[in-house]
């Protein structure tokens, strides 16, 4: 059986869902993202805003000077996740094999349909736009990475003042011929280092990569040659996954001003570790790498990471290893302007308990949590258990004892 598989890319998504919630800015030139007089970034451009040449992940303050007339607008992050929730529902009505990439992007698998890709993703558009009120774009190829490359070949084509609702399908034993005149970068997973890398040996599209001797791009790429070689000719054999699991967890914050208040930075690295772990636990699992990411006024990005003895979704912990790693990498004084804490390495937790344990850990697990939250506002020396006050008495009146 010949696989059939749709990549589905919501047009502009924060910005579409804006316009449904304020009509008035249709056909106007937006942005949703931060302001600009601080250091606020494009999120997402209306197609009206793009003509001007703004962005996603440009400066703000630059997109209102390339596109005086823009105006910003602050997201509603809800709305998204409510509006995502609605799409995902349709695509998994129509298929089971849905495999979520992001809040506005996912796969299909209908290799199983009898009908052509072409009715089925006509078919999804439809629902979504007269259902959820959000235009989309589809790909539909044998494999992800062709259908992923077809949808935004096919938004390429319909660049405008409005929405591409595009649809754009490579018929099976097509692939190659399909990539073989974009550029490198089209190539999934192809940065601007590994393109100018390709440059230098003038490489220039994917054709060029699919015709480069294979043994040649491994020696000098090593296990990404292998990929390139792969990729270029379409082929791709990963099947659609509908399970998801974090690799990793982490909070950052950008400051309006760059900051040198060593308390404010620990109490950031403090907010953090405490959103983390409530993550951790929501998520039932644990950690054994955490991270630590600083951002000069240079805009250089700077880490560090230490790997625990034992995994953990203990706030305290992940707070004193972030702050010891802040301490190490930072001069007293010197200014940030983003910092960020993480936790990698993440599984389940070991735990092997009888019916007859689990009240008594709940209970437990309870008091550890109110003690770490003292200890997190007041200290690690604030409170601790009555052996260790008992411990720490007897040392105190030894000392007191020894200078009498």
């Amino acid at each position: 059986m010949i696989r059939r598989i749709i990549h589905l890319d919501l047009d502009a998504f924060f910005c579409a869902v804006e316009e449904l919630r304020d009509p008035a800015l249709n056909g106007i030139p937006f942005a949703v993202g931060g302001r600009p007089e601080g250091r606020g970034v494009v999120t997402s451009a209306s197609y009206a805003a793009r003509k001007y040449g703004v962005k996603s992940a440009m400066p703000m303050s630059r997109a209102v000077r390339v596109c005086p007339s823009l105006k910003v607008v602050s997201g509603h992050y809800s709305n998204y996740r409510d509006y995502s929730q609605q799409v995902m529902s349709i695509l998994r009505e129509a298929s089971p094999l849905v495999e979520q990439i992001s809040i506005d992007e996912a796969f299909l698998d209908v290799s199983d349909f009898n009908r052509t890709g072409k009715i089925i993703a006509n078919y999804l558009q439809t629902q979504i736009r007269d259902q959820v009120g959000l235009p989309s774009s589809l790909g539909v190829a044998t494999n992800k990475l062709v259908a992923k490359i077809a949808t935004n070949v096919g938004k390429a084509s319909h660049l405008g003042k409005s929405y591409p609702n595009a649809i754009l399908v490579i018929p099976p034993g097509e692939e190659a011929s399909f990539l073989a005149p974009l550029p490198c970068e089209a190539l999934w997973g192809v940065g601007p280092k590994t393109a100018a890398r390709l440059s230098e040996f003038g490489i220039k599209t994917i054709g060029d990569i699919a015709t480069w001797p294979a043994n040649d791009l491994i020696e000098k790429f090593g296990r990404v040659g292998e990929y390139l070689s792969r990729r270029s000719k379409g082929i791709d054999i990963r099947p659609i996954s509908t399970h998801h699991d974090a690799k990793s967890i982490s909070h950052e914050s950008t400051f309006h001003q760059d900051l040198n208040d060593e308390k404010l930075l620990l109490d950031k690295i403090r907010s953090h570790s405490k959103s983390i772990a409530k993550r951790l636990k929501k998520s039932n699992v644990v950690g054994t790498t955490v991270k630590l990411k600083l951002r000069w006024p240079d805009f250089t990005t700077f880490t560090r990471q230490v790997t625990l003895s034992h995994p953990t979704d203990d706030a305290v912990i992940i707070f004193n290893t972030a702050k010891d790693l802040l301490l190490k990498s930072r001069k007293p004084a010197m200014f940030v302007r983003l910092i960020g804490v993480g936790i990698t390495n993440l599984q389940p937790p070991i735990k092997q308990l009888s019916l007859w344990d689990a009240p008594k850990i709940d209970q437990d697990k309870r008091l550890e949590n109110v003690v770490n939250e003292l200890k997190m506002k007041y200290g690690s020396k604030s409170i601790g258990t009555g052996k260790e006050f008992k411990k720490n008495v007897f040392t105190q009146l030894n000392n007191a004892e020894r200078l009498n």
